[in-house]
């Protein structure tokens, strides 16, 4: 029971917001383009920089983790690939959606809740890690054709930089600075959950039988992954937790974006990652029963 307890004091603030996102924009239909340009754009950027250059952020404490989460990356694009092969669905469009997950929306928030201010570091780190090989690797598996210069110079990825920067060599903007940027960030983490619940209602019901396999392959290859791959690298406590967190989450929004343009399907991506992230609420659950 305690850890039914843990469980829900986890996963039920996140669903509540996004639960809330979902009925408002239901009943008023708002226009988020500016609204999702200045979260990805202003907070994202300032809370993952503030994140990886807090004090409570230890690189080397971490790299176990962030090779983990390489390797689990990597893994679930080979798993993808050959489920693609097997089913055959185009690689470009079922491989990017297994292989990145969505660790901003969902996972930040989940795993500040589940191991504290203290784990929240580690969470970014992934965050920023999958970013890079999403908009890298990523890109160019959705297109041939897939120029990554201007995704690598994102505003996002400038910040990710400048934090492991700050991370090795401990330099960072006097403490006022500091705290104002932290105060600029942290709103990002209910406003993109927010978000994510406007997103949802544009989940169809004939998008469930399309969506389908890579809303599922998404968090089971990543479990079954994860779950060896924790026993293998050693990893315990906080970052075993973090990792079966990070395999079991839903696709990447972003992957969306992408596939739209470079015009790979998009409509059958936005199904795969619309019913993935429904289908959070069932294996987020499971993850953190594994984990905690």
């Amino acid at each position: 029971m305690d850890l039914l307890g843990r469980i829900a004091q986890v996963i039920v603030p996140v669903f509540l917001i996004v639960g809330v996102g979902w009925a408002y924009a239901r009943r008023r239909q708002p226009d988020l383009t500016v609204f999702n340009r200045v979260v990805l754009d202003v907070m994202t950027p300032v809370l993952v920089y503030t994140a990886l250059a807090g004090k409570e952020f230890r690189l080397a404490e971490h790299a176990l983790l962030l090779a983990g989460g390489t390797v689990l990356i990597l893994a679930s694009g080979v798993a993808a690939w050959l489920l693609a092969r097997w089913t055959r669905t185009s690689a470009r469009s079922l491989v990017p959606v297994v292989m990145f997950t969505n660790c901003g929306n969902m996972g930040l928030p989940l795993a500040l809740l589940a191991f504290g201010p203290q784990g929240f570091g580690a969470a970014v780190g992934l965050f920023s890690l999958s970013n890079l090989i999403h908009f890298s690797l990523g890109a160019r598996i959705t297109s041939a054709h897939a120029s990554t210069r201007e995704l690598l110079l994102s505003p996002l990825m400038v910040a990710s930089a400048l934090g492991f920067a700050s991370a090795v060599s401990g330099v960072r903007p006097p403490e006022m600075i500091f705290t104002g940027m932290k105060m600029l960030g942290e709103p990002m983490l209910p406003l993109m959950l927010f978000a994510l619940g406007a997103r949802l209602t544009q989940l169809r019901r004939e998008d469930i039988p399309r969506g389908m396999l890579g809303a599922l392959a998404r968090p089971l290859l990543g479990l079954a992954i994860a779950l060896p791959l924790c026993a293998l690298m050693g990893l315990q406590g906080a970052a075993r937790g973090q990792l079966l967190l990070f395999a079991a989450l839903p696709p990447a929004v972003m992957q969306f974006l992408l596939a739209e343009r470079y015009d790979q399907e998009p409509q059958r991506v936005a199904a795969m990652i619309l019913m993935g992230n429904a289908l959070a609420v069932l294996f987020v659950p499971i993850a953190l029963a594994l984990g905690l």
